[in-house]
């Protein structure tokens, strides 16, 4: 069934920086120069080849205002071609809610339930 609820704003719903992939952003060499002074702490080389670092089941780079219940990209500015490319709406867009939709909001239970 196709569910046709409004998307929540872009830079409220964080679902698409969710990942237990280590290597789920890929980071150009573009990419790392455009994140600049912040790339060092929120990359990661598996190899050769350069990522954002996931944390606690989501990228480094997304910002959590619990009380808010934002999911905020810190880079949004700076964000990698990957993150770019993923347009608001789009099938793929639509795909990551779908899939992973629920996990910003467990993320959030969980951190009000560690205090």
């Amino acid at each position: 069934m196709f569910d046709a609820s409004p998307l929540p704003p872009c830079l409220d719903c964080g679902t698409c920086c969710f990942s237990n992939l280590e290597s789920y952003v890929r980071v150009s060499g573009a990419d790392h120069a455009r994140l600049g002074a912040s790339a060092d702490e929120l990359t990661v080389f598996v190899g050769n080849r350069c990522y954002m670092k996931m944390y606690d089941g989501h990228c480094a780079a997304l910002t959590i205002d619990e009380a808010g219940a934002r999911f905020v990209c810190s880079v949004y500015e700076q964000r990698p071609a990957t993150c770019r490319e993923l347009e608001r709406g789009s099938s793929a867009c639509s795909a990551e809610i779908h899939e992973k939709g629920t996990r910003p909001a467990a993320l959030l239970q969980l951190r009000r339930a560690r205090g």
